[in-house]
């Protein structure tokens, strides 16, 4: 599969998988191996966290060894990351909140990016500024599915990628909702897995997540 993300800052991170892998790298050894399996397993965006010093040059080893990945940068806080993460590679941003300082460096970064909200005050402001493709962080503990749906009907112009507490189980209740493109979670990359370097059983795990859909387990 040949990189599904256009260089156009319009297109979305929202509608290339149900779910996008969070993914922290503390071995930078793995980050190749690693984004190999979640794309075999049909998982092509890939949020790497900046929550680890190896991070930046994941993304880096990432953007230049696996080129069916679109790597993206999560946890991004500051504009020199927005200019760090862009030079390495990074193909998408997601911010846990934003400020308009971050939201300028995004936008100006020529990358589609996802800024993180949790009220309903920050979205409307979002809106304000144009931006109507939103992480929503930490979704179970902002409401989760409850709060997500009562926003649909006052704002169906926004779109939102919930982050936080999501696991297979409750993915599909997210999907379902209309104004919900994908969600971020990290349960196709169990701890022992990563550690035992166990690429093929990542590899099913994203295969299972990448076939989640909003009316059962599976597309």
């Amino acid at each position: 599969m040949s990189s599904p993300l256009p260089s156009s800052p319009a297109a979305s991170v929202l509608d290339l998988a149900p779910v996008v892998p969070v993914v922290v790298v503390d071995d930078l050894a793995d980050a190749v191996p690693l984004a190999r399996a979640l794309v075999a397993g049909g998982l092509p965006a890939i949020e790497v966290t900046l929550r680890t010093p190896v991070a930046l040059d994941a993304i880096r080893a990432i953007a230049g060894e696996v080129p069916d990945a679109v790597v993206g940068a999560g946890t991004v806080v500051t504009a020199e990351q927005v200019a760090d993460v862009v030079a390495a590679g990074a193909r998408f941003l997601v911010s846990p909140g934003w400020t308009d300082a971050l939201l300028e460096a995004m936008r100006g970064s020529g990358v589609p990016f996802l800024p993180g909200v949790s009220t309903t005050s920050e979205v409307v402001a979002l809106l304000e500024r144009g931006v109507r493709e939103m992480k929503f962080f930490p979704a179970e503990a902002a409401g989760g599915t409850a709060y997500l749906k009562a926003l649909s009907a006052p704002l169906p112009q926004a779109r939102f990628c919930p982050t936080g507490g999501i696991t297979p189980a409750s993915a599909p209740e997210y999907l379902a909702l209309p104004n919900v493109g994908c969600v971020g979670g990290s349960w196709m990359l169990p701890k022992d897995a990563v550690a035992g370097r166990d690429w093929e059983r990542v590899e099913r795990l994203a295969r299972a997540a990448a076939g989640l859909s909003a009316g059962g387990t599976s597309r």
